[in-house]
């Protein structure tokens, strides 16, 4: 949809997503521009099926504003009309981008932070999926082999896993026993073979019924142990592709020096917001983004009511989140913030998510000035007299 200064629909069509369509449309509406008007594009996705049409303004240093979905939707119900085409959708971007003076405009990030989304969104998938895999096993082995089931975590015990490859059926072990057991586990390279064939024997010594969802539930239950093992090697092959990646980045020092950002927390960050803290203008931006600045809710009398914006990024805010959480293991100042918040009578969520806060202004300071992370100096002792 193309539109003018006034709203005056110039131009309404489907276009495919292929280059030599995109281009056309590209020609055509900067000659309905004019030599002398400021062309303006807007999109409602800023990466995935639009990534071509994004690549394509870019190079030719088009201005791009972006407009989330959301917002989208919402607007949509000032127009006329309750049905919702593509086309009603595009006349609803471009209008909102002819008005709105608040929307942002849609830079490509750097070819290291775009690979860095790509491969933590990957082993984002691959996570869920290994989680989803070891809760179908445990499902299944809780069938017809309780006692096993609960004898370990599946989610931390690779030797537990390759046991469920071979020997799954409480008859199967105590037939082979422990010393058979053990050997097997130890030439499968598992540690800790002996105390894991010391439990396993134990739970099959507890059960000497054969429940009859045995028989198909341990062809299942080996499957999925399979699979599980295979993805977490695929999940270590991504790590390592990660760690790799991310060190190439220029922000990678000061990411890495700050408590609690490893590298795949630092590959998460830097694929959320490009890798470019300026598109943000200020910390209080990024802070907003994150979903880290609370919301005023006042009304009449009512003020000093707060609450997370609707908006924001979710997988930012995990990260803030989740690395806030880790440097409460490793710095003497985290730890310290969040023990006052705990103090004050705020609950566990709410002081992790102001130790968040606190922190991403200082790891705003750092990407600005391009320092790392340092312990504050102790105060000097006071002079004797």
């Amino acid at each position: 949809m193309v539109i003018d200064a006034e709203g005056q629909r110039l131009l309404s069509r489907k276009v495919p997503n292929n280059e030599s369509e995109l281009l056309d449309l590209i020609s055509e509406a900067m000659s309905l521009s004019g030599h002398s008007g400021e062309l303006t594009w807007a999109t409602d996705l800023n990466h995935g099926g639009a990534a071509l049409l994004i690549a394509l303004l870019s190079a030719r240093d088009q201005r791009l504003l972006y407009i989330p979905g959301r917002t989208v939707h919402h607007a949509s119900r000032i127009y006329r009309g309750d049905g919702k085409t593509d086309a009603k959708d595009a006349a609803v971007i471009a209008d909102q981008a002819r008005m709105r003076r608040d929307l942002q405009p849609l830079r490509v990030g750097d070819e290291v932070s775009v690979d860095l989304r790509i491969l933590t969104a990957r082993r984002a998938d691959k996570a869920m999926d290994r989680t989803r895999a070891i809760n179908r096993l445990r499902a299944q082995l809780l069938e017809y082999f309780p006692a096993l089931e609960r004898s370990f975590d599946y989610s931390r015990s690779k030797a537990a896993l390759l046991l469920l490859t071979k020997y799954r059926t409480p008859e199967g072990l105590r037939r082979l026993g422990q010393v058979r057991l053990q050997a097997w586990l130890k030439n499968q390279g598992a540690r800790s073979s002996a105390a894991v064939a010391e439990t396993a024997i134990a739970a099959a010594k507890e059960q000497h019924t054969t429940v009859p969802a045995q028989r198909v539930g341990e062809m299942i239950v080996a499957a999925l142990a399979r699979e599980v093992l295979d993805l977490q090697e695929e999940l270590s092959q991504l790590d390592a592709l990660i760690s790799e990646r991310v060190a190439e980045h220029r922000h990678a020092p000061v990411l890495m020096s700050m408590p609690g950002f490893g590298a795949v927390l630092s590959a998460e960050f830097l694929g959320a917001t490009g890798g470019d803290m300026s598109v943000f203008e200020n910390v209080d931006r990024l802070a907003g983004v994150a979903g880290l600045a609370p919301v005023p809710r006042d009304s009449g009398r009512i003020s000093g009511n707060h609450h997370r914006p609707r908006r924001y990024d979710r997988r930012l805010l995990r990260v803030c989140y989740l690395a806030a959480m880790s440097s409460l293991r490793s710095s003497t100042a985290s730890r310290t913030y969040y023990d006052r918040k705990r103090a004050e009578g705020k609950t566990h969520t709410q002081s992790v998510l102001s130790l968040a806060r606190r922190r991403l202004n200082v790891l705003w300071a750092m990407l600005r000035d391009g320092t790392t992370y340092g312990p504050r100096p102790a105060a000097p002792a006071p002079l004797a007299a």
